[in-house]
């Protein structure tokens, strides 16, 4: 099994645990592992016994680094099953929103790598427990996808334009960034992390989600945290003013040629920088218009939209394309439709936002 489903007996009521268990791909999601969650979760909405659940990734390297991309090569190149893409990204969202929705108090304990569809899962979480070593990253650029998962929900949460850069730059964030920008609540030793079962066990739940979650709140409020002083500094911290200035204005090529023209000796601003002039050039302008349209839709109609969005990436060549040249071939060289962000048709960026479904026409059956 790539998903460990566990029921935890505690003084009164039960927690149930569920364990993403694929570390040699750093837990990223399958589908299967996708529909064992779900069958999970919709399982205990409405069994009395389980009072919160717990959510966590096996291993020393990785909470969740994503989805299995590499899973999806084959369907989108016509040499495997055609469908799996869409009905991955179909179920992919359905899960983030029934964990959004999720009528009980669920808790993340997530460390190491957390990027793309690890990202979705985290912040759909009701309380985000991190440890130090946590890398947070939304890195779609880099193989022609788009920050998905939710990202048009919680980087638009982000002050200024920096959900728009972590888009636009696949950033990665360290755990200082994660408390400051607000991807996580509480920063946890590994030695706390193994042991926050336990406690749970000891407690007496009442399966009443108000008063369970309010006990909840309390207990994870006394737990010992890190010394903050110990922490590295946050990136977004020494380069979040930059940002503001760079990427400020209604013109998208203009705030990709700012970005690309801007120098800076920082590594990790290097890097980012790097990802945005080797990324797809689609990309940018699916963050562009995910994060705008996002602003203005329920949590429900921004999940079809994302839906929609990805079923036309597994359409077009760029998708396939990413994942070859990264996973596959291995050579780092992506070759995208359209060589920069200025040259992408209108009417190709207009393609991803259709259909727009609605309640009698859900193929991800959202209520």
């Amino acid at each position: 099994m790539t998903v460990d489903v566990q029921e935890l007996p505690c003084r009164e009521g039960h927690i149930g645990v569920l364990t993403l268990n694929s570390p040699k791909t750093l837990n990223a999601l399958s589908e299967d592992m996708v529909r064992q969650i779900q069958e999970a979760l919709d399982s205990w909405a409405d069994d009395e016994r389980i009072c919160l659940v717990v959510l966590q990734g096996s291993g020393e390297r990785a909470f969740c680094a994503g989805g299995n991309i590499r899973a999806l090569y084959d369907g989108m190149t016509g040499e495997g099953d055609t469908d799996a893409p869409g009905r991955f990204f179909t179920h992919e969202y359905r899960l983030d929103y029934t964990l959004h929705r999720f009528p009980k108090p669920v808790v993340a304990l997530a460390h190491g790598v957390i990027m793309g569809g690890g990202m979705g899962l985290l912040a759909a979480c009701r309380y985000r427990l991190v440890t130090p070593d946590v890398t947070l990253a939304m890195p779609e650029i880099t193989i022609g996808l788009f920050p998905d998962a939710g990202s048009s929900w919680f980087l638009n949460r982000l002050p200024g334009r920096l959900g728009l850069f972590m888009g636009l730059t696949g950033a990665r964030l360290n755990v200082s960034d994660a408390m400051r920008v607000g991807f996580a609540d509480l920063i946890i030793e590994h030695q706390q992390r193994e042991g926050i079962l336990p406690l749970l066990q000891e407690q007496s739940w009442s399966g009443e989600p108000v008063h369970d979650d309010i006990q909840l709140f309390r207990l994870l409020s006394e737990q010992e945290a890190v010394d903050y002083r110990s922490l590295p500094e946050g990136h977004l911290e020494q380069h979040e003013q930059t940002i503001a200035k760079l990427a400020t204005g209604s013109d998208l090529p203009a705030i990709v040629d700012r970005l690309l023209a801007h120098k800076s000796d920082d590594a990790w601003w290097q890097t980012c920088i790097e990802n945005l002039a080797n990324g797809c050039p689609v990309t940018p302008w699916l963050v562009w218009h995910q994060l705008g349209k996002g602003q203005q839709m329920s949590l429900k109609d921004m999940f079809r939209m994302e839906l929609a969005i990805a079923m036309e990436c597994t359409r077009r060549p760029d998708l396939a394309e990413g994942i070859r040249a990264l996973l596959v071939d291995k050579d780092k060289n992506p070759h995208w439709s359209y060589p920069s962000v200025a040259d992408v048709p209108q009417e190709v960026i207009e393609q991803h936002f259709q259909p727009v479904w609605d309640d009698s026409n859900d193929p991800m059956g959202l209520s």
